[in-house]
């Protein structure tokens, strides 16, 4: 009895091994490297310095040929560099001081990077630099070209999902029928178990409530920890405003439309009376003609014809606001295309122009094409964390560029940098205060004295306090 029963018990446990190993297999599955794991890792730590096609430098340099460059050297080396540069080239390692000396920016540490999380990165980065991965493939025929899609290994997982449900349900006819071999072997009554008794046990219910439970949890932090992270976001705005031309070719101040970033939390969106500073004499773009500045002209009550703000403008009757600037965009389009009279072609262009301005000026809420423009946000942080962008503009003298990527380069404006807690700590671990002639920084007698004395080169973020939860979350 005592054998046959310990022979049920080691069944039991030895079934159970089996399921404990299929349950953990996704965990070995993750851990290897693959081009997909590394893309979510290169958005996450990589994208705000370095560029997507790597093969252009950024901040960064171009990763393309990183391996490259490396190759002289063990390839534990290159784990490192990512790891912590800064250690690397205080070292004196060759490679890192010659990086160093080449572009002198500073590269946040990523310690907690596995050696499966950098083979991945560097599976993804070769896979982009030679157009195998995500790119836009070479096919027979010049003039034809299509993405090559990215494969998912989902699928993996729902397979793995399926067989674990399937070996549960074996696993329970299997302790059903141990329970009744033993109770036999005592002598006592046992009735046999339906699949369907099963499924509506107790214990089978307990069970698939507390993995919902689990799995609700863990896809609500997910999402919560998500949010605002929103990297490569670039919503069409009402207005087609070309970042590019502006403080790019046109090289107008960041601070010039962004007022508030040097003196308030937020750095604020630009009224429109900020664009009528230029845009009483700029009445043409050098894109779009009149079709986005009448936008601008509308919404405030300017007539461009006469250079003048219109009396009275909330009053008028839409019909007149409408006659108006038609009347505008077809003058205007007579005299570019140089002809006396619309004609078909030109009542085409008036007709769509006006209707663009009223589906880009209102929606359900704004039924009226005057008042202010109503932008989309981008940029998102959750109400939980604060950012000051005074601190960081005014006094930190951090550029603009640092978080929201080279702006001057983007027709669309996107979120560059990921915002997320980990990407704001690398900083503030990595970024040297810019304390010489600071008057903020006055009051730190002894960092000035260390600095003075040479008994430390800098002074970072971190120094001063910028790992204190309650900077962030107060």
């Amino acid at each position: 009895m005592h054998i046959q029963f310990r022979m049920i018990i080691r069944n039991l446990f030895s079934t159970n091994k089996l399921i404990l190993l299929l349950f953990l297999f996704p965990y070995f599955l993750v851990a290897e490297a693959s081009p997909d794991a590394g893309k979510t890792t290169f958005k996450n730590y990589c994208a705000s310095c370095h560029n997507k096609d790597m093969k252009s430098d950024m901040t960064g340099p171009a990763l393309g040929n990183a391996e490259e460059n490396w190759s002289d050297y063990p390839r534990e080396d290159l784990y490192n560099w990512i790891r912590n540069s800064q250690a690397m080239i205080a070292a004196g390692h060759p490679r890192a001081v010659e990086v160093w000396n080449e572009y002198k920016s500073v590269m946040t540490a990523f310690p907690a990077l596995t050696d499966e999380d950098i083979e991945s990165v560097l599976l993804y980065i070769n896979g982009v630099a030679t157009g195998t991965y995500g790119a836009v493939a070479a096919v027979v025929g010049a003039d034809q070209a299509g993405p090559v899609e990215e494969k998912s290994n989902n699928y993996i997982y729902y397979l793995l999902f399926a067989l674990l449900a399937f070996l549960s349900l074996i696993l329970a006819r299997v302790i059903n029928n141990l329970n009744r071999i033993s109770a036999q072997r005592e002598g006592l009554p046992y009735e046999d178990k339906t699949l369907m008794q099963t499924l509506t046990s107790k214990g089978f219910i307990s069970f698939a409530l507390f993995a919902l439970i689990i799995i609700g949890g863990y896809v609500t932090a997910n999402k919560a920890v998500d949010l605002g992270r929103q990297q490569g976001y670039a919503p069409e705005q009402p207005i087609k405003f070309s970042h590019e031309t502006h403080a790019g070719i046109n090289k107008i101040d960041c601070q010039y439309c962004h007022d508030s970033a040097r003196r308030s939390k937020h750095s604020g969106i630009p009224a429109a009376n900020t664009c009528m500073n230029c845009h009483t004499a700029i009445v043409n773009g050098s894109e779009y003609g009149t079709g986005e500045l009448t936008k601008i002209y509308a919404s405030v009550g300017f007539d461009p014809s006469t250079g003048k703000y219109i009396d009275d403008y909330n009053s008028m009757e839409m019909d007149s606001v409408e006659a108006l600037f038609k009347k505008w965009i077809g003058d205007q389009y007579m005299a570019t295309e140089g002809v006396e009279e619309l004609g078909r072609e030109g009542k085409r262009v008036v007709k769509e122009q006006w209707n663009e301005i009223v589906s880009s000026l209102t929606n359900e809420q704004k039924t009226d094409i005057r008042g202010p423009i109503e932008w989309i946000r981008i940029h998102n942080l959750p109400d939980h964390a604060y950012f000051n962008h005074a601190q960081h503009v005014t006094v930190g003298k951090v550029e603009c560029q640092t978080c929201h990527g080279k702006v001057e380069e983007m027709a669309v404006l996107e979120q560059h940098s990921p915002l997320s807690m980990g990407w704001c700590i690398n900083c503030h671990r990595e970024t040297e205060v810019q304390f010489a002639g600071n008057e903020y920084y006055e009051s730190y007698e002894l960092y000035h004295e260390q600095l003075a004395s040479g008994d430390r080169d800098k002074v970072t973020v971190e120094d001063i306090g910028g790992l204190e939860c309650q900077k962030c979350h107060y």
